[in-house]
């Protein structure tokens, strides 16, 4: 019995020192504890994502690979698989497993190596949220505190959710979300009991037992993964078998992006990043919508790459990318591996010449596979000499290619083609005419070759593009679409520059007196300068300022008037907007709404909107809805909430009236129908004529616009439901667009002669709001109010009452219409014998 009590007495005091050891230890690192509260508000690092409009993910901005998931979102056999491998008594400790700790001690002191760990999903929570990996014994004391703190506060699901969501599981992806993409390209959902069990599999050493950097390894930690599974019951045999016999099928998956739209989400990036912060911008998981339209922006990127090739390849063939090489070809698979160095760009694809035929060409792509280039991919490659010659029409395969030579190639979407990276450069932005949301923006060719974004930063000369707003200034001075203007040449210079500036129209022929309608139409540029010259260069000037164009880059001189001014993309858009909406300044935006990583919203757009008063009635057909009828519509420019569309924002400034903006629309529709009756030999072409024989509707209008030599191309324009503007030029603004001479191995409307707004920048234009409007129904012009139709002599301007090819309707603001009739036996071309060479006539 003595020995008994003195037995008892020492396990009593082996407790109480225990248990004093234990205190002692806790108080004595009760000063570093963290609060474990903020594990209740826990903000996980998780990635910028930056949407379109309508939901698709556009780019991912982090260090950290996150896709944060309630734990019901998580499918049982992956929690299983975790449970079963890190912790199978998870839901029955309290933070600290006293069975697994003592089984992890026997296995020590029988094998002397630590082959089993003794920690917990909980003290795992503890450490990845507040220690660091040391391995040393404060460290452990600290986490099994804060473990059994986090029980006393979190339930075990709570625990878990925390542990799935946090735990790194190499190549940069944190929680099984981030792990499902990054390795098998897929959501969680969507995973085999096989690559659950790889991925339960990783926490025990995720940099060397993933199946990326080791795939044996991987192989065999997912196994034990397996095997524990099915020892705790989570599985049966047929389940193990069936899971162990599937092969390990992983790569690395960069973030599942549903739209490529670089230039817009690098806005939306940098713009994250001004307002939040580096850090906070791509760690706290925000959300941000922008404006784009996924299915508008895909038809604009097409558009300005399609019309890209096709100026590059006018101008000629530049030859091969390099050769690889000379005499005896080598293997294969040696041609292969050097043509896998090369970055595609765009669809283009590097491949290599293994054998030419009369008209065709064999070659060996990236990817191993022998294709056939016919000669329809081959016959455009004329050589190039320089951006205004060309050389002979090739023949045969031979006078294009040489075996051994790296070429890019493309699928044109109906065969293989003969392509190189292009040397011009494009950019492209479309806007609602409501409210100014971009709906699709492209800032240049290739976003891997440049991240110069043309569309916000490039200013470049805007040539005839700007003889809208000169004549919607000479408009709302008493002017009219009838108003006649000499078509002659300027004989009294412009000398405010220091030389003698007489402007010249392109080509360089004069037609005499001209309606205004005709002179847009035709882009003629005496008569804006003309125009200009009688509204006054100052007037110009105040009427560009009002577009919203910087009066720091509009030279004060008549060179305004064919668009010496350098502006950017989206001036010009936002510019021509005003004609579409019916006279209202919208203001141009990109992001829609921003979320936080709980899906709060945290900033939405307050957009400017065109609306017109309740009583006014009118307008483009579907443009504009009418306010409500207790509305109170503000003076211009207010900035009281409206509602337009559906929508709150702010009032748009009316800048010009809807009757002047109705007047130029009508013109720029001119642009491109043109007029007269061509049977009776009177029809006239617009310089956009194309654009009708592709589009084939008549709600659009837009303007061509040329720079002197070529330097910078223009095509902006419209219907009721979209603005945009397409550029075209070399980034070196010294280059020239150039000339192409004709291909007898072309199309037989193939583009020719000296490029310009109509042949270059248009085209792309055309393409895009073709396809951009298609099946969607074409919109009435009706007139506003104080707009009246009257029927003019086409030659005179003035009022007639005849009704054959000599005649036409034409619209004026009330009040402007001509009161005078024409006399039958008058003779249009004696009206101006008498007349000053630089008179305006009306």
């Amino acid at each position: 019995m003595k020995w008994l009590k003195r037995i008892l007495i020492a396990l009593f005091s082996l407790a109480l020192l225990g248990v004093g050891a234990i205190v002692a230890a806790y108080f004595y690192v009760l000063p570093d504890l963290p609060d474990v509260s903020t594990l209740k508000n826990v903000q996980l690092q998780t990635p910028l994502r930056i949407y379109s409009s309508d939901g698709k993910l556009i780019s991912q901005f982090g260090e950290k690979r996150r896709i944060p998931l309630k734990l019901e979102e998580v499918p049982k056999p992956l929690l299983q698989a975790f449970l079963a491998t890190e912790d199978a008594r998870f839901y029955e400790h309290s933070g600290i497993d006293p069975v697994g700790v003592v089984r992890a001690a026997v296995v020590m002191l029988t094998t002397g190596e630590k082959k089993q760990g003794a920690s917990t999903i909980t003290m795992q929570v503890a450490r990845n949220f507040f220690l660091t990996r040391d391995k040393t014994i404060i460290r452990k004391i600290k986490e099994i505190f804060i473990s059994y703190h986090i029980e006393q506060l979190l339930t075990k699901d709570e625990i878990l959710e925390l542990y799935v969501n946090r735990i790194y599981l190499g190549q940069r992806a944190y929680g099984v979300g981030a792990a499902a993409q990054v390795y098998f390209g897929k959501n969680v959902q969507d995973l085999s009991l096989s690559e659950m069990g790889m991925i339960a599999g990783l926490p025990k050493a995720p940099s060397s037992l993933n199946p990326i950097t080791s795939p044996a390894r991987a192989l065999a930690r997912r196994n034990v993964v397996l095997m524990r599974m099915h020892e705790v019951g989570y599985i049966n045999q047929a389940e193990y078998q069936a899971a162990l016999a599937e092969p390990i099928i992983a790569k690395y998956h960069g973030a599942e992006l549903d739209l490529y739209a670089p230039y817009i989400s690098e806005m939306a990036r940098d713009y994250m990043v001004q307002k939040y912060g580096e850090e906070a911008a791509y760690t706290n998981g925000y959300n941000v919508y922008t404006t784009i339209s996924s299915d508008v922006q895909l038809l604009a990127q097409k558009a300005l790459r399609n019309n890209v090739y096709a100026y590059d390849e006018r101008h000629g063939y530049r030859g091969p990318a390099a050769v690889i090489w000379t005499g005896e070809k080598p293997e294969n698979t040696q041609i292969q591996a050097e043509l896998a160095k090369i970055v595609p760009v765009q669809e283009l694809m590097p491949a290599a010449v293994l054998a030419i035929e009369a008209q065709q060409a064999t070659v060996l792509t990236a990817n191993g596979e022998t294709q056939t280039i016919k000669w329809d991919g081959l016959k455009w490659a004329r050589k190039f000499i320089n951006d205004k010659r060309q050389g002979s029409v090739p023949k045969s395969a031979k006078d294009i290619l040489n075996v051994g030579e790296r070429i890019w190639v493309r699928n044109n979407g109906q065969y293989l083609q003969l392509s190189q990276v292009p040397e011009v450069e494009s950019a492209t932005v479309s806007l609602d005419p409501s409210n100014g949301a971009i709906k699709s923006l492209v800032g240049g060719y290739s976003f891997s070759q440049s991240q110069y974004n043309r569309v916000t930063q490039a200013k470049r000369q805007l040539g005839s593009n700007i003889k809208p707003f000169i004549y919607a200034a000479a408009l709302e001075k008493g002017f009219t679409l009838a108003t006649l203007i000499n078509n002659a040449p300027i004989n009294k210079p412009d000398i405010s520059q220091g030389t003698a500036w007489r402007p010249k129209n392109s080509p360089d022929i004069y037609g005499g007196p001209t309606r205004l309608r005709v002179g847009l139409a035709q882009s003629i540029n005496v008569m804006s300068v003309r125009a200009m010259r009688h509204i006054g260069l100052d007037a110009a000037v105040a009427e560009l300022v009002k577009f919203g164009f910087n009066p720091n880059d509009l030279p004060h001189n008549e060179s305004l008037a064919l668009g010496s001014p350098s502006v950017t993309p989206l001036q010009v858009a936002a510019a021509f907007n005003v004609f579409a909406n019916g006279g209202f300044l919208v203001e141009p935006f990109y992001i829609e709404r921003i979320e936080d990583a709980y899906g709060n919203v945290i900033e939405q757009a307050n957009p400017t909107l065109a609306c017109k008063s309740s009583g006014m009635t009118g307008g483009i057909a579907n443009d504009i809805t009418t306010a409500p009828a207790n509305m109170q519509i503000p003076s211009v420019g207010a900035q009281s909430p409206a509602q337009c569309f559906g929508q709150t924002g702010r009032y748009a400034p009316q800048i010009i009236s809807e009757q002047v903006a109705f007047l130029i629309t009508e013109s720029l529709k001119s642009v491109i129908w043109g007029g007269g009756d061509w049977s009776k030999g009177t029809g006239w072409q617009g310089t956009a004529w194309r654009a009708a024989k592709l589009i084939k509707r008549h709600d659009i209008a837009g303007k061509t616009g040329t720079t002197n030599e070529s330097r910078d191309t223009w095509f902006s324009g419209f219907n009721p439901t979209l603005t945009s503007t397409f550029w075209v030029g070399f980034d070196d603004h010294g280059r020239q667009l150039g000339r192409t001479a004709w291909n007898a191995n072309g199309e037989p409307d193939q583009i020719t002669g000296t490029e310009s707004g109509a042949k270059t920048a248009g085209p792309g234009w055309n393409e895009f709001m073709n396809n951009v409007l298609k099946g969607t129904p074409e919109a009435t012009a009706i007139p506003p109010e104080g707009i009246v139709s009257v029927r003019i002599d086409l030659a005179s301007g003035k009022l007639t009452r005849k009704t054959d090819y000599t005649s036409a309707f034409e619209y004026f603001v009330s009040g402007t219409e001509p009161k005078e009739y024409i006399s039958e036996s008058q003779d249009i071309n004696n009206l101006f014998n008498d007349a000053p060479v630089d008179d305006l006539f009306q």
